[in-house]
């Protein structure tokens, strides 16, 4: 009994108590930045809706504007919509916070990479939220869009609720597509089974997906999120040099030094 109790106890806390405090308290303050610059961009909506209508002009310059096609396509299947809302709901939460909670305790020694990238790719968020506040494409029905989330969870996207959780004008980058390719593909090379493999390679173009058929993102949302996520990896990739028993990916991290 002992035995399994110390095993527990070192899956869930390999580096101690004040490692996985450590851990909290960097996601938490990244929250509450977030929250800051939330407000900032919030007070700009004039600015947010212009950027989506610019944005909307250079996609149909180039000749790629297809997010009214794709989700009116989605729209023909309930059980489509509806899957594609509750997973947009989830990434960025349930699926979020599992991933990060399965590496720390089972891939510990890949963690501190993909934490690296996390942060990373926020903080280069926070630069776009506030240089870029961008409208989605929910905002503008004139275009086709309708808002999926809120007609299938019956609360309106300009609630108080809502707004209190997610920042109604972040959406360059997306960081659904962002994250989904910082938690997928280091899921990819970790996993075991070729099926597993495949879906966690698939998943951050499932989520793109995703965002464009509920109306959340554009097309060069994604885009921007996917080299953000990409800058993201490269940065982390140079701090692991500087900490390369601590922060490469697959190397077994020093106890403390976290």
């Amino acid at each position: 009994m002992l035995i399994r109790s110390g095993s527990l106890r070192a899956r869930v806390l390999p580096h101690g108590w004040l490692d996985i405090v450590r851990q909290f308290v960097l996601f938490g303050g990244a929250y509450m930045l977030y929250r800051l610059v939330r407000g900032l961009a919030d007070a700009r909506t004039t600015v947010a809706f212009q950027h989506a209508r610019e944005l909307i002009g250079a996609e149909r310059a180039l000749h790629f504007f297809v997010e009214p096609s794709v989700q009116a396509w989605a729209s023909g299947s309930h059980l489509l919509m509806e899957a594609a809302t509750w997973l947009y709901i989830g990434a960025q939460t349930s699926v979020l916070i599992g991933v990060l909670l399965y590496l720390y305790m089972f891939h510990n020694r890949c963690f501190y990479f993909v934490r690296n990238m996390l942060m990373v790719s926020m903080a280069v968020a926070l630069v776009g939220y506030i240089g870029f506040p961008t409208a989605p494409p929910r905002f503008l029905p004139e275009w086709g869009f309708f808002d999926s989330v809120a007609d299938f969870t019956g609360v309106p996207a300009t609630s108080a609720s809502v707004n209190a959780l997610f920042n109604p004008y972040a959406a360059i980058p997306s960081m659904h597509v962002a994250f989904a390719l910082m938690l997928g593909w280091p899921l990819a090379r970790l996993a075991r089974h070729r099926a597993v493999a495949a879906f966690w390679f698939c998943y951050p173009f499932l989520i793109t997906f995703v965002t464009v058929a509920t109306a959340n993102h554009f097309l060069a949302d994604a885009l921007l999120g996917a080299l953000t996520a990409g800058f993201s990896a490269f940065v982390a990739a140079r701090l692991g040099r500087l900490r390369p028993q601590d922060w490469n990916f697959g190397t077994p991290a020093a106890v403390g030094l976290t």
